[in-house]
């Protein structure tokens, strides 16, 4: 495709990738034979022209300084002639097309503190959301339980240990906009938002409050002759949906907003359908900076996952081989009346799938 006949950006979108892309790719575009993994982070593609393009993936943390772009841009212009890309896992790829530059790429990266890893069947790099730096709803700060869990799961993304590819993902309220993953954390709050009456007057635009509730538990009240909210704590799915445009609601709280596991969610179709994520952990303390109890959970399904899995099996695949009662035994997680997926609405899981049927 040439370079004139790329689609002009629109005003909510992003400029057309081609521009960016590398030349041996922009040639080969749709005309790749196959592609193989050398070596833990390393890919090679091959094009029916015969030509190759080499990637090098490294881990990094998603909210870089400026001084990290750098160092990173400045080792892509030195051994890469400046072709980089950013995954969705927070992961850069540097592109060459010279195998003899692979082995420099790699010493200069894992030099400059960077892991490279988190191809095949390895355990990426963990997504997150923005936690308190941006998002204005967080409980928790994203970032920081990624930055934990990596410290202990470093060995997991540089080799290839695991049954099939694991992708796990963070968010810091229940939104969930970390997404589907084969183990998400995520924080849950398990009390309504406390009020501060005398400030509620002066800070919130009631309209908008009451508004933004989804279950409608919000109304307008008066306390002491002040105009203020109220919240029908029957109704109240403590989601925190209120706290943004009203900060006296807070609903943030060291004991009861709490982390919680959801393991089994696939995007994929590749060789089973995509599956939701069930709960299978609750309650587990929010405790930074290292999040000891949230790690060890995660750490001790992954054991589990690499002892009992088959090859090739993803998470949801293996759980659906062995069920869940057998989950949580081998596992050792308690099993509660709040992991019983009761909702009739669902049919089963939501009928999800990609598949196309008529």
């Amino acid at each position: 495709m040439a370079l004139e006949n790329m689609r002009q950006p629109i005003e909510s979108g992003c400029p057309d990738s081609l521009q960016y892309m590398h030349p041996v790719m922009l040639k080969n575009f749709g005309n790749w034979k196959y592609h193989e993994d050398p070596e833990p982070g390393v890919l090679r593609h091959v094009a029916h022209s015969g030509d190759e393009v080499w990637t090098v993936r490294a881990g990094t943390q998603r909210i870089l300084d400026v001084y990290t772009v750098r160092k990173l841009c400045d080792i892509g212009d030195q051994f890469a002639d400046g072709y980089i890309r950013f995954t969705i896992r927070s992961n850069i790829e540097f592109l060459v097309t010279d195998p003899a530059k692979v082995p420099p790429l790699i010493g200069a990266l894992r030099d400059a503190g960077f892991i490279v890893g988190g191809t095949r069947n390895s355990v990426t790099m963990i997504s997150h959301t923005q936690g308190f730096l941006h998002c204005d709803i967080p409980a928790t700060d994203a970032s920081g339980v990624v930055k934990s869990m990596m410290d202990e799961l470093v060995d997991e993304f540089q080799n290839w240990n695991m049954p099939n590819r694991v992708h796990i993902a963070t968010s810091c309220c229940q939104i969930n906009c970390g997404g589907q993953a084969d183990i998400a954390i995520n924080i849950q709050h398990t009390k309504p938002p406390r009020i501060n009456h005398d400030l509620v007057s002066a800070v919130c635009e009631r309209p908008t409050v009451v508004a933004r509730c989804p279950v409608a538990a919000i109304r307008p009240a008066q306390v002491n002759g002040k105009p203020t909210l109220e919240v029908d704590e029957k109704k109240c799915i403590c989601c925190g949906a209120c706290f943004p445009p009203c900060p006296p609601m807070q609903i943030n709280h060291a004991e009861h907003s709490q982390l919680a596991i959801w393991v089994g969610g696939n995007h994929s179709n590749a060789r089973s359908k995509p599956s939701f994520q069930k709960l299978v952990a609750a309650g587990i303390p929010n405790n930074p900076p290292r999040w000891p109890e949230a790690t060890a959970i995660v750490k001790k399904i992954l054991h589990t996952y690499k002892e009992d899995a088959k090859d090739w099996e993803r998470i949801n695949d293996w759980i659906d081989r062995i069920g869940w009662p057998r989950f949580f035994e081998k596992t050792g997680l308690p099993f509660t009346k709040y992991h019983v997926d009761n909702w009739r609405g669902a049919r089963k899981s939501l009928n999800a799938s990609a598949h196309i049927r008529f």
